[in-house]
């Protein structure tokens, strides 16, 4: 897809160990034969899912194998989560995942209005100390992209383990309302967002934060 700017930048780590062969391979020659077309997008005949920032891959994984209708579109800046999908991809078959290695900003604003049925962000970089809270994912801008990007009735999944990410993230969907009232929070009990639904595989991100005693919080919100 085209490059174009926008106020939104995904933040994260670009690189951790060094890759292998094989993952150096598979970046090489399977990952530009996955990048996501704007055309593929508005002709697929099913829904259209993105996930942004997704760590491992384990959970578009998941949902690409249960939902084969489904073009499950995943974008990550940090390359060696991007080896770790390319490599069940190729293990697995998985026909219908578009990986984006990089920036979902050029992404987001290039995607035509209403293309998307559902958005992930699961277990975003809480970014705790206060002068980079700039690059916490959830933010007015992003808020503006999904609203534009998902049509109506589609579904906003977010997670995380912290606190004050789940209160900040509340805050920007409340004020972002307040001009537009574009999310409806889906929860009517305090179950809602304390259990995961059965089709919202866990991820390492919320394995760990288990092991470490912290207790992961699941909001959903309706694109109105």
């Amino acid at each position: 897809m085209s490059q174009k700017p926008s106020e939104f930048r995904l933040y994260g780590r670009a690189k951790g160990r060094p890759l292998r062969a094989g993952q150096q391979a598979l970046l090489q020659d399977l990952l530009p034969r996955l990048a996501p077309e704007r055309d593929e997008v508005i002709a697929h005949q099913g829904p259209v899912w993105l996930e942004i920032g997704f760590g491992g891959g384990e959970h578009l994984a998941w949902q690409a194998a249960q939902n084969p209708d489904v073009l499950c579109i995943g974008v990550e800046p940090f390359v060696n989560g991007v080896a770790k999908l390319l490599a069940q991809i190729e293990r697995e078959g998985l026909e219908n995942i578009r990986v984006l290695h990089g920036d979902a900003r050029p992404f987001l604003a290039d995607l035509p209005d209403c293309a998307l049925s559902r958005l992930f962000i699961l277990h975003p970089d809480p970014w705790p100390k206060k002068k980079h809270h700039k690059r916490r994912v959830i933010s007015k801008n992003l808020l503006a992209d999904a609203a534009r990007v998902l049509r109506p009735g589609a579904e906003f999944r977010l997670a995380s383990d912290i606190p004050d990410y789940i209160r900040w993230s509340l805050m920007q969907v409340e004020r972002h309302n307040r001009q537009s009232f574009d999310f409806l929070w889906q929860a009517e009990c305090r179950g809602d967002w304390l259990e995961r639904p059965a089709d919202w595989p866990q991820t390492r991100y919320e394995a760990k934060a288990l092991r470490e005693g912290r207790v992961p919080v699941y909001l959903s919100f309706l694109r109105r």
